[in-house]
């Protein structure tokens, strides 16, 4: 689905990520985990095509990135990124409606069939009770949920989704990433960024830990994340546990004063 390779990423005139590659088949999901300023938002806004690359390629299905339009780009990867405020005071319903936008001709209407797309999506979330409210004045987190939503409603082959977690409470960062293991199950290839190494192994078939814009270590979360990766990445002390069932958590080694 998705094929990055020696990817050299940044800003015009600065280049803060090298060497970068990974592919990602259909139905697989990886974490991207790494410190704040690492890069990890600039390496997904280089992958959707929204920031130049420098050097090394991005292929998509087979084609490199830059051969396809915003368009084609639109159909097949789903975008959320970090936040978002609502300006203009939308339902929520036609909020998430407007990710059938790159399925619409230009002087289109959203047929029953968008409009069903929409509210399933929302549905799918738990969020149908709040379609009427306007964005405006849901909170973070449902403002999140949305952003969610629309992406799911572009029904994309891709869907990259940067701290989609961030700003929630523990009951909705649940719902969300068993939302990503469900559509997962249903051949979409997922790429999502966390802070949370646990948020990888719950989910994740493979983790990327980005360390000042590099690949620190790229494989299976129960090989990747370790004590000594976690120091690297994030300068602190961390113990990872097995967990009955097979399962892993992190606890950072607190020393009681």
């Amino acid at each position: 689905m998705l094929t990055v390779e020696s990817l050299a990423f940044g800003f015009p005139g600065r280049t803060i990520g090298r060497d970068v590659g990974f592919s990602l088949g259909a139905g697989e999901v990886m974490c991207v985990l790494g410190p704040n300023g690492g890069g990890k938002t600039t390496l997904f806004r280089t992958v959707l095509g929204l920031l130049e690359k420098h050097s090394g390629s991005i292929t998509l299905e087979g084609k490199p990135i830059e051969s396809l339009s915003r368009t084609e780009v639109a159909k097949l990867i789903g975008y959320v990124p970090q936040g978002h405020s609502g300006y203009f005071a939308y339902t929520v319903r036609d909020f998430v409606l407007m990710g059938r936008t790159a399925h619409l001709g230009i002087f289109s209407s959203p047929s029953k069939k968008d409009f069903d797309v929409a509210d399933r999506a929302l549905a799918s979330l738990g969020m149908a009770h709040l379609a009427g409210r306007p964005i405006t004045e849901v909170s973070g987190g449902e403002r999140q949920l949305a952003l969610v939503a629309r992406a799911l409603a572009q029904e994309p082959r891709l869907l990259v989704l940067d701290e989609p977690t961030a700003n929630l409470d523990f009951g909705n960062q649940v719902r969300v990433l068993e939302r990503i293991a469900a559509l997962a199950q249903t051949g979409i290839s997922i790429l999502f960024s966390s802070h949370d190494p646990d948020h990888a192994f719950l989910c994740a078939q493979r983790a990327l830990l980005l360390a000042e814009g590099r690949a620190l270590e790229i494989g299976a979360p129960r090989d990747v994340i370790r004590a000594d990766t976690l120091q690297r990445l994030y300068g602190v002390s961390v113990e990872v546990m097995p967990l009955a069932g097979g399962g892993h958590t992190c606890l950072p080694a607190i020393t009681p004063r």
